[in-house]
């Protein structure tokens, strides 16, 4: 058994880069994110500037009590009028399966439905990313459906799998 930390979230900043880039370079962390694994610090302060300029988006840096960074997460797309937002997340592989991500998901979950006030918080993952499907499933989230060739990544067609939280199904928060 792990010696559970608890994590924080905070606002990506460009000073999470060379920590990012470490996770952003892994081709196993990058596998199901839809981009390829990147080759320089300079690339990922590139993603973190173009993440921070969306508007109707909030991503966060994954911090455990130490300040140690672990990963990132947050709403890809915030949708206020339909109050729905899509939510997006990774993490290193060194903090693989230690309960982290848990954490934060929970956290954007909270966030979503009191701050946010959102009535439904989607997640799309690949079909063949079983931890992330776990995750999700363990959260609450139910599975609707297969969105057939969704997404292109280095001209390919995926599949993605769409799961969705109601407010509903949380009465607690």
């Amino acid at each position: 058994m792990y010696n559970q930390k608890t994590i924080h979230l905070r606002p990506i900043s460009i000073s999470d880069a060379p920590t990012l880039f470490q996770f952003w370079s892994n081709p196993e962390v990058t596998a199901f994110m839809n981009i390829t694994p990147m080759h320089s610090v300079e690339q990922a302060e590139e993603m973190i500037l173009y993440i921070i300029q969306l508007e109707h988006a909030d991503r966060y840096t994954i911090l455990l009590e130490d300040d140690t960074i672990v990963g990132t997460c947050g709403f890809n797309y915030i949708d206020a009028v339909n109050q729905r937002g899509e939510i997006g997340y990774e993490i290193g592989k060194d903090f693989w399966r230690r309960g982290y991500m848990t954490q934060a998901l929970q956290a954007l979950i909270e966030e979503g439905f009191q701050t946010l006030k959102l009535n439904r918080i989607e997640a799309k993952v690949e079909p063949g990313n079983a931890p992330s499907r776990r995750l999700l499933e363990k959260a609450g989230f139910h599975e609707e459906g297969t969105l057939r060739h969704f997404e292109k990544l280095n001209g390919i067609f995926l599949d993605m799998v769409m799961y969705s939280l109601l407010r509903s199904d949380c009465p607690s928060i």
